[in-house]
């Protein structure tokens, strides 16, 4: 359920800066390959948001599905490293536009701990087990140099958190049932080349 959740706040949000009030069932269907049907009962679940041959309003049903995302704690991420790509990711929209919390940022750097980054303080690197647990965090997002990331990979698995994204140069080793998604300018554009010129 929150995984459809989050794909309609991704085409709700499109739809939106594209200068759309309303968005049908059939539209959202078509987006997602979600089942209308499946996409109004899921709605249908939230109240009466929909009116029969109008469509949705999107303004509305953007802030009831963030309220629900936000309730349910299932977006809740932890960052790790506060310099200039931590500044760069808790700076993004792109999260809050997904429902996507950073609900915490953390460092080892003294100089660090205590200032902003986004909306968020940064908080010392050794709080991140306790924190993991009271905010209910599913997924780290690491932006630390290489040679931490390993370590950074093992804190936050031993933590409990289920989902890695890595923005570092590091291979990681996680547990089977740890998912790690590396985010690499350099390799994203050597694979597009790749796959595209040849």
């Amino acid at each position: 359920m929150a995984a459809r959740l989050s794909r309609y706040l991704q085409v709700l949000t499109q739809s939106k800066k594209m200068g759309k009030d309303r968005i049908s069932s059939q539209e959202l269907s078509d987006y997602t390959n979600i089942n209308a049907t499946q996409i109004r009962r899921d709605l249908s679940a939230f109240g009466k948001f929909g009116k029969r041959g109008v469509g949705y309003n999107i303004d509305s049903l953007l802030g009831e599905i963030r309220k629900i995302l936000r309730t349910q704690g299932q977006h809740n991420i932890a960052l790790i490293g506060a310099g200039r790509l931590g500044q760069a990711i808790a700076s993004s929209p792109i999260f809050a536009e997904h429902g996507i919390n950073i609900a915490a940022a953390f460092d080892t750097d003294p100089d660090k701990v205590g200032r902003a980054i986004g909306s968020l303080p940064v908080s010392e690197y050794d709080q991140l087990p306790g924190t993991v647990r009271d905010k209910n965090i599913i997924v780290g997002v690491i932006a630390v140099p290489a040679d931490n990331a390993q370590q950074v990979a093992n804190d936050l698995t031993d933590a409990g958190v289920k989902i890695i994204f890595n923005y570092s140069e590091a291979l990681l080793d996680v547990p089977s049932d740890v998912a790690v998604h590396t985010s690499n300018p350099a390799v994203e554009l050597l694979y597009a080349l790749y796959f595209h010129l040849t």
